[in-house]
C-alpha cells in the first residue's frame, strides 16, 4: 500500500509540475522557487526538481500538514508575535515556541487539508480516493460545518431598539411643536397623534434597516465560494501565502477558550479582504466570522453573495447630520452585534472602516470596537479574542485610488462596474497576496490592565500634548458623560494599539521594496546594479523587525517587481549595457507608485523625524557660526524637542507608538538606532559609577507606575535647557539623511500648501470643506508643476483632510456643519495675513531643503 501511494505522490507531483508550467503563462514565483520567469530551457529542471521535491515529501509524510512546500522560505523567518507591553497577560496569549516560529509560509491555494494525496496517505485512503482526482470539490464538501444562527429575530424587541424608537418619536414631536411656533400647553397640536404617527413610521424604518444589514451566513454557499476561488484565484495571482503556525495558533485560543468569540481585525486594502480571512479560517476547520461591510457593496448579485458568506452591511455615515444622532440605527447596529457575539458567531471588522487609499495605515474607527466593549462590560460576553490581521498585496487587485487622491468623485459601486473589474482581474497578473494573523490577546485581561495602570495617564507632559482624540464614529456619540469618555479613550486606546502592532507585521513585499527605492533614493532613475546594492542595504535594515514577503538574489526580485509594477510606473531601458530603471514621475503615475512605497512609511517614520529636525537644526547652527561650519554639532535636547513637535505635526499621519509607550522613549530608541548605523554620532559622554547607577534606576522605573508626586518628579526629568550632550553627523553618510528626509517630505509639502491656502479664507470668508480642499489640491498642482516641490504623491486629500484636522485642533480653524454643509473658517487670533505666515514658517521648519 506504502509502495502504491509513493506512485501516485510522484505520479501527482510531476503532473503538477508540469501542469504549472504551461498554464501559468506569466509563471513568476511558480511553485515559489525562485522570482525569475521560467524560461522553455528550463521544463526539464523544473520537473527534476518536483520529482526530488515529491520523493522529499513523501518522505515526511507524516510531517506534511503545511510544510510540503521546501521552497517557501522565500517568505517568513520567523512569526512577528503580537506585543502588548504591560496590557495583557502572557498565560492568557497563546505563544509559539522555537519550533514553531521556523515554520514556514506556504501557498494555500496549494494545500488542501481535506483532500489530495496527502489526505489519502494519512487517512489510509488511498490512491482511489475520489479527493485525489477532485482536490478541491472533496475540500470543499469536507470542510467542517458550524452552527450560524440567524439572531435578526431577536433585535427589534430588545429594549433598546424600543427605547430608541421611543425617543425619536418624542424629539420629533417636539421638533414639529418648535416648528409651529407652539408653546408647551398649547392644545391645538394633536401631540399623541403625530407621536403615534412618527413611532409607526420609525417602526417601519427599523424592520427596513436591519433587513438591509443583517447577514444570511450559510454553510453551503461559504462551501461554494471556497471552490470557486480555489478556481479563480490562481487565474491572476501567483499565490496566496499565510503561515500554517499562525492557524494552529488560533486553534489552540480556541480549544483553551471554546465559548469566547473571536474577533477579527484586518487592515483595509482590497476589497477581497472581505472573503480571503474566511477563506483560510473555513478550510482550516475554523468558524468564518460575521463581516462588516460597508452598504456601498450592497450591490445586486455581488451583495447577495457576500450577505450569505457573512457580510452585515452598515452605513459609512450613522448619522445623516452631523451633531444629531440617529437613535434609531445606533440600537439596531449595537443591538444586532451584540446579539450575534451572545449567539457564539465570531466577528471580523477593518478596524481603519475603509480601505486606505495611500498604501499607509489610516487612524482606527473605534465605533464596532465599542459595542464589543461595551458587550463585555454588560456581561453579554465574557470575554473576547482580539485577533489583529495584516494583509499586503504584492500589486493591488482593486487598480488604484488617484482619481480620489488627485479630489474627484469615487465611482460609486455598482453590479456593471463589479462585473467588469473582475473581468479585466482575471486577464492580468497581481502577484501574490500574504495574510499574517497576529497572536490573541484577552480583551478582559487588556481592560483590566489599563484600567488599573492608568496608562492612559502616565505621560510625560509632552505625550499629553499628543494624546490623539478619540473617533467621532464611536456609538456612544457625542453627549457622554466623563465615564463614558474615559471609556472612549480606553477604546481608543486599544483600537491604536492595534492598528501601530498590524502595521509593523504586515509583510513587506517586492513592489513594496522597489517603489520604496525608487521614490526615496533613486527618483531619477538607477542603473540595475546600484538598485541591488541598495535593495541588500535596506534588507539588513529590515532584518530582525520587519517581515520579507521574499528571499532570493536582490536582482531576481528587482525585475520581479519592475515587470510586475508594469511600464506604467517603472520604466526599463538600456544604458552602458546594463538595465536601467527609472519611476514614471507623471503625477497619477507617480501616486499610484508612492501607495506601494508607503507600505514602508511605519518603519521609516521616527527615523525621518529625526533626520528631518537634525538637519533643520544644522542649518541653523551654520547660520549662527557664519565661518567654520566643518564640525558643527547640535544640541540632543534640542533635538529631541523639535522632534516631539513635529511628531504632534503627523499625529494624524501616523501612530508612532503604542499608547503604553512614552513618544520621547521611542525617540531616543530610534536615535541610538541611527547612532549604531553610523548615520548620526552621538559621542557618550564619561559617567562616574554613582551617574551609571542614577541611569540605570531610572531607567529601571520608566513606565512603573507612580504616585503624583513621583511623577511629576520624572516629568521634570530631563530638563531641555541642559543641552550638554552633541550630535554630530558623519560626512560619509550626507547621502542616507538625504533619503531619509525625502520620507516624510511629500507631507510637509502639502502641509505647507495647506497653510499658504489659509490666505482664502481671511476676511470672514467660509468655505465649503469641499471647496477648500480642492483649492488645496490646485495649489499643490501648482507647485509640482512650477518645480517648487518634486513630490508629484505630495497631491493627496487624505494628507489635505488630515492638515485640516491639525489645524483645528490647534485652533486655527473651525469647521461648522449648517443643513449638512461642511463650512471652514479661520478663528481668531489666526485671522490675519500676518499670523497664517506664521502658521506656514512653523510647517516650514519641517521642510527639507
Amino acid at each position: 500500500q506504502r509502495g502504491n501511494d509513493m506512485v501516485a505522490v510522484v505520479s501527482n507531483r510531476i503532473q503538477e509540475a508540469y501542469g504549472s508550467f504551461f498554464n501559468d503563462r506569466n509563471v513568476a514565483f511558480s511553485g515559489f522557487t525562485s522570482p525569475n520567469r521560467f524560461r522553455g530551457a528550463d521544463l526539464v529542471a523544473v520537473v527534476c526538481s518536483r520529482v526530488v521535491d515529491a520523493w522529499g515529501w513523501f518522505l515526511k509524510v507524516f510531517h506534511v500538514a503545511f510544510s510540503g512546500f521546501a521552497s517557501v522560505d522565500r517568505f517568513l523567518a520567523a512569526v512577528r508575535g503580537f506585543g502588548l507591553c504591560s496590557w495583557s497577560v502572557a498565560e492568557r496569549r497563546p505563544q509559539l515556541d522555537q519550533n514553531q516560529r521556523r515554520r514556514h509560509a506556504i501557498d494555500i491555494l496549494r494545500v488542501t487539508t481535506h483532500a489530495g494525496p496527502h489526505y489519502a496517505a494519512t487517512t489510509g485512503a488511498g490512491a482511489f480516493d475520489w479527493g485525489v482526482w477532485c482536490t478541491h470539490l472533496a475540500q470543499a464538501v469536507r470542510v467542517k460545518r458550524f452552527p450560524y444562527p440567524q439572531v435578526a429575530g431577536a433585535v427589534l424587541p430588545d429594549e433598546r431598539v424600543l427605547e430608541a424608537l421611543e425617543t425619536t418619536a418624542k424629539e420629533a414631536t417636539n421638533e414639529k411643536r418648535s416648528e409651529l411656533g407652539l408653546a408647551e400647553n398649547d392644545e391645538s397640536f394633536d401631540e399623541d397623534s403625530y407621536y403615534n404617527e412618527v413611532y409607526r413610521r420609525q417602526e417601519r424604518r427599523a424592520q427596513k434597516i436591519l433587513i438591509g444589514m443583517r447577514s444570511k451566513i450559510s454553510n453551503l454557499v461559504l462551501r461554494i465560494t471556497s471552490w470557486v476561488l480555489y478556481k479563480l484565484l490562481p487565474c491572476f495571482m501567483s499565490g496566496v501565502a499565510a503561515h500554517p503556525a499562525q492557524i494552529e495558533m488560533i486553534k489552540r485560543a480556541i480549544e483553551k477558550n471554546p465559548d469566547v468569540p473571536l474577533i477579527f481585525l484586518p487592515l483595509h486594502r482590497s476589497h477581497l479582504d472581505y472573503i480571503m480571512v474566511s477563506f483560510i479560517l473555513l478550510n482550516n476547520d475554523i468558524k468564518c466570522p460575521l463581516v462588516a461591510g460597508g452598504d456601498n457593496l450592497r450591490i445586486p448579485v455581488f451583495g447577495s453573495i457576500l450577505r450569505y458568506d457573512g457580510a452585515f452591511f452598515i452605513k459609512r455615515k450613522i448619522d445623516p447630520l452631523t451633531g444629531k444622532k440617529d437613535h434609531v440605527y445606533r440600537a439596531i447596529l449595537h443591538t444586532y452585534l451584540q446579539k450575534c457575539l451572545t449567539a457564539g458567531h465570531n466577528v471580523e471588522f477593518f478596524i481603519e472602516g475603509g480601505r486606505t487609499r495611500t498604501g499607509k495605515p489610516c487612524m482606527p474607527k473605534s465605533g464596532i470596537l465599542s459595542v464589543i466593549v461595551d458587550a463585555y462590560n454588560d456581561k453579554s460576553i465574557s470575554d473576547a479574542l482580539l485577533v489583529p490581521v495584516s494583509i499586503n498585496y504584492e500589486k493591488l487587485v482593486d487598480g488604484n485610488f488617484v482619481r480620489e487622491q488627485l479630489g474627484q468623485k469615487k465611482i460609486p459601486e455598482s453590479f456593471a462596474s463589479a462585473a467588469s473589474a473582475i473581468m479585466k482581474v482575471l486577464k492580468a497578473r497581481y502577484g501574490l497576496m500574504r495574510i499574517d494573523f497576529n497572536e490573541p490577546f484577552s480583551l478582559s485581561e487588556l481592560v483590566k490592565s489599563l484600567r488599573t495602570s492608568d496608562t492612559a495617564h502616565n505621560y510625560t507632559p509632552e505625550m499629553r500634548r499628543l494624546q490623539h482624540k478619540p473617533s467621532t464614529t464611536s456609538l456612544f456619540g457625542t453627549d457622554v458623560v466623563q465615564e463614558e469618555q474615559d471609556q472612549r479613550q480606553l477604546i481608543d486606546n486599544i483600537a491604536r494599539h492595534v492598528v501601530f502592532d498590524s502595521a509593523r507585521a504586515t509583510s513587506v513585499m517586492t513592489t513594496n521594496a522597489l517603489a520604496f527605492l525608487l521614490l526615496n533614493r533613486f527618483r531619477d532613475g538607477a542603473p540595475l546594479s546600484l538598485l541591488v546594492e541598495a535593495l541588500d542595504e535596506l534588507r539588513s535594515v529590515l532584518e530582525g523587525t520587519r517581515d520579507l514577503g521574499f528571499t532570493g538574489s536582490s536582482e531576481d526580485v528587482i525585475r520581479y517587481a519592475a515587470d510586475l509594477l508594469g511600464p506604467g510606473l517603472v520604466t526599463k531601458e538600456q544604458r552602458n549595457g546594463q538595465m536601467f530603471l527609472k519611476p514614471v514621475t507623471m503625477i497619477p503615475n507617480v501616486i499610484e507608485l508612492s501607495y506601494y512605497s508607503n507600505c514602508l512609511l511605519p518603519h521609516f517614520a521616527l527615523e525621518s523625524i529625526i533626520i528631518t529636525c537634525a538637519c533643520f537644526l544644522r542649518r541653523e547652527a551654520e547660520r549662527s557660526k557664519e565661518g567654520d561650519t566643518e564640525d558643527v554639532t547640535i544640541g540632543h535636547n534640542a533635538l529631541l524637542q523639535l522632534c516631539i513637535e513635529f511628531a504632534e505635526l503627523l499625529m494624524y499621519e501616523f501612530i508612532l507608538c503604542k499608547p503604553c509607550q512614552k513618544l520621547e522613549t521611542v525617540l531616543e530608541n530610534s536615535l541610538e538606532e541611527l547612532c549604531i548605523r553610523s548615520i548620526l554620532c552621538l559621542p557618550k559622554q564619561e559617567l562616574t559609577e554613582d551617574q551609571q547607577r542614577a541611569q540605570r534606576l531610572y531607567r529601571a522605573m520608566d513606565g512603573l507606575d507612580v504616585d503624583d508626586e513621583q511623577d511629576d518628579f520624572f516629568d521634570d526629568k530631563p530638563s531641555f535647557d541642559d543641552d550638554t550632550e552633541r550630535i554630530h553627523f558623519p560626512p560619509e553618510k550626507h547621502c542616507d539623511r538625504i533619503v531619509l528626509q525625502s520620507v516624510l517630505a511629500p507631507f510637509t509639502h502639502t502641509y505647507r500648501a495647506v497653510a499658504a491656502t489659509l490666505n482664502h479664507l481671511l476676511g470672514d470668508n467660509a468655505m465649503v470643506e469641499g471647496d477648500f480642499i480642492r483649492l488645496c489640491i490646485k495649489e499643490i498642482s501648482e507647485r509640482v508643476d512650477a518645480g517648487d516641490c518634486k513630490y508629484g504623491e505630495s497631491i493627496s486629500t487624505d494628507t489635505v483632510r488630515n492638515c485640516l484636522k491639525v489645524f483645528e485642533k490647534r485652533s486655527y480653524i473651525e469647521t461648522t456643519n449648517k443643513n449638512g454643509i461642511r463650512l471652514v473658517t479661520l478663528l481668531p487670533p489666526f485671522d490675519s495675513a500676518a499670523e497664517i505666515q506664521s502658521i506656514v514658517e512653523q510647517v516650514d521648519t519641517f521642510v527639507p531643503v
